[in-house]
């Protein structure tokens, strides 16, 4: 098989796991029955417009609400206001767009139905600082975990508290109206009180653990907000009234649909699961390791075969380069495996952004640091200044599907040795 046979491949692996979780299609059983009242529709993140058509093509009418996703995520629904908005630092535009959002549910009655379309993403577009803390204050904390190689649920945690609107708060400002949350999960153990800050169910963590985080990261953080987190004012709902959560897209449907495709390509699969985190090239070096193996024959099973794995990596960012999770763990992993032959690898977010890297993520193959070097680029110095996008951009091998309006995390798979048969 041809460098592009193995490239168009592992492409097609990755279309198919994103269309196994796209929200365009939601089953009729996911969406609750017409209220007597009014139907209220909000939310937010990347899936939340491909979700709010879903809604309107399944109800068809009687509704209004407001949904906010990044640029360039937007759709036209008809009854539902779809903002863009900054993401993953949160905008006046999103701020705007959740104070509407909070206004919608504070005005619902008891016979009124509150749908909630949730993705990730979320978190930085559903930004309404809580009161005494200003948009530039979260900016900036968020900014400093972010960098600072926080976990999504330490992000998280943080951004609840901090929120007038997230960990809780949204469902309790739509008392007694009914409230229902359809969620595509992006996080690992698909926890809703994670996915997107939990705007709609109780919120186990508190001020203190945000303290805690806030002081591992070493995180700059104005004086008045450290008060009102260590007296208490910032304090999430631990309690709320009964709701419904539907868990409608995660991880594990993307996996699976790559899967079935490559053992109907006579490929063994390697799943190492969809909860993977931690530093990328940490994984990087993991994955190498497991690759190595099975070239020497020491593997539970024999090429062609593919390993498959999921999860949120972070990256520690020290350099100013350009990249995210996805692509530096691309690099890494050329670099560990040094031309390895019959090794092909694609790393990608499954939301169609890998941090700030412009694309999705990054495909390598057995020549990738052989046309790095001809084309004059270092890619151990492209790593130490995590500038993985700008590396693969060189070479032509970003994988870019643009925005997919779903977001399940990260994707990657590493092919050893070709298909040898079709489906």
């Amino acid at each position: 098989m041809s460098v592009a046979g193995p490239r168009a491949f592992l492409e097609s692996l990755f279309a198919a796991a994103v269309a196994a979780v796209r929200p365009d299609n939601i089953p009729a059983s996911q969406f609750p029955p017409m209220p007597d009242g009014r139907l209220i529709v909000v939310g937010a993140g990347k899936a939340a417009a491909a979700m709010a058509a879903a809604v309107e093509r399944h109800y068809g009418k009687g509704m209004e609400g407001l949904v906010i996703v990044p640029d360039g995520y937007g759709r036209a629904c008809k009854y539902i206001d779809v903002v863009e908005a900054s993401h993953p630092l949160p905008d006046e535009r999103g701020t705007a767009a959740a104070a509407r959002i909070l206004g919608l549910v504070q005005e619902a009655g008891a016979q009124d139905l509150v749908l909630c379309l949730i993705s990730g993403g979320a978190s930085a577009l559903m930004a309404l600082p809580a009161p005494g803390v200003s948009l530039a204050d979260k900016r900036a904390v968020t900014s400093a975990l972010l960098r600072g190689g926080a976990g999504i649920g330490e992000t998280n945690c943080v951004r609840k508290h901090l929120s007038a609107i997230k960990g809780g708060r949204l469902a309790a400002a739509a008392v007694p109206a009914r409230v229902v949350s359809l969620i595509v999960s992006d996080v690992v153990g698909d926890d809703p009180a994670v996915i997107a800050s939990g705007p709609t169910v109780a919120d186990p963590t508190t001020c203190r653990y945000a303290l805690a985080i806030l002081k591992k990261y070493d995180v700059p953080t104005p004086p008045h907000v450290l008060a009102a987190l260590s007296d208490g004012r910032l304090e999430t709902p631990k309690t709320l009234a009964q709701g419904i959560t539907r868990i409608i897209a995660r991880p594990a449907d993307a996996f699976a649909a790559a899967k079935a495709q490559l053992q109907a390509h006579g490929v063994a699969v390697i799943g190492l699961g969809d909860r993977c985190e931690g530093e990328a090239r940490t994984a990087a070096a993991m994955h190498a390791t497991l690759v190595r193996d099975i070239c020497a024959g020491r593997g539970s099973v024999r090429p062609p075969c593919a390993i498959l794995s999921g999860g949120e990596l972070v990256v520690t960012v020290t350099g100013n380069g350009r990249g995210g999770p996805n692509t530096e763990f691309a690099l890494a992993l050329a670099l560990e495996l040094n031309g390895l032959s019959d090794v092909w690898a694609l790393a990608a977010d499954t939301d169609g952004r890998d941090g700030n890297a412009g694309a999705a993520g990054a495909f390598i193959d057995p020549s990738t640091l052989a046309r790095a070097k001809a084309a004059g680029r270092d890619p151990t110095a492209a790593l130490a200044q995590h500038d993985s996008a700008g590396f693969f951009d060189s070479l032509g091998d970003l994988v870019n599907p643009g925005p997919t309006f779903t977001n399940v995390n990260d994707f990657r798979v590493i092919l050893v040795g070709p298909p040898t048969q079709g489906p």
